[in-house]
């Protein structure tokens, strides 16, 4: 019993390290020219519960869940950002390439990452529909465990 206490206690002191610089509280702003043209803005998805992904195409865990944050968002409203992967054309055509068909901007040089405390991928953040965070994660979390987050959100 000790030792599932002592590794509990160790995978929580992991989570809270990789997850202390992240954004928390209120979500910093996010809008801008998505890689398809559109125009997103996290401000104008108030009152729903939103995922805010963040992954980059040369991260093998992000191409991991991939089709699991695709699958969410037929559900829930999300928006992508991809860190250091290059411009909107290079981003689009990725997207294209893999079939998917995800709200994305691109972030080349790594200053929406910046303003959400991002720093490795794939990092996730739950927004429920005041606008705050209520949940962040860095590294692949399993589609399931996305949905429950977002349905906890939503309650």
């Amino acid at each position: 019993m000790l030792e599932l206490l002592l590794i509990a206690a160790a995978f929580a002191l992991l989570h809270w390290w990789q997850t202390r610089p992240l954004a928390s509280g209120p979500a910093p702003e996010l809008s801008g020219p998505a890689v398809s043209g559109e125009q997103l803005n996290l401000r104008e998805l108030r009152g729903r519960t939103v995922l805010v992904h963040f992954w980059a195409e040369w991260c093998p865990l992000c191409r991991a869940g991939q089709d699991s944050i695709q699958s969410i968002a037929a559900d829930y409203p999300v928006i992508t950002v991809a860190m250091q992967s290059g411009d909107a054309v290079v981003v689009r055509n990725y997207l294209e390439e893999e079939s998917l068909s995800l709200p994305t901007l691109a972030d080349p040089r790594a200053e929406i990452s910046g303003e959400w405390g991002v720093s490795a991928v794939p990092t996730s953040f739950v927004i429920d529909p005041d606008g705050v965070i209520s949940y962040r994660e860095v590294g692949f979390t399993t589609e399931a465990g996305l949905r429950t987050r977002l349905w906890a959100a939503s309650q």
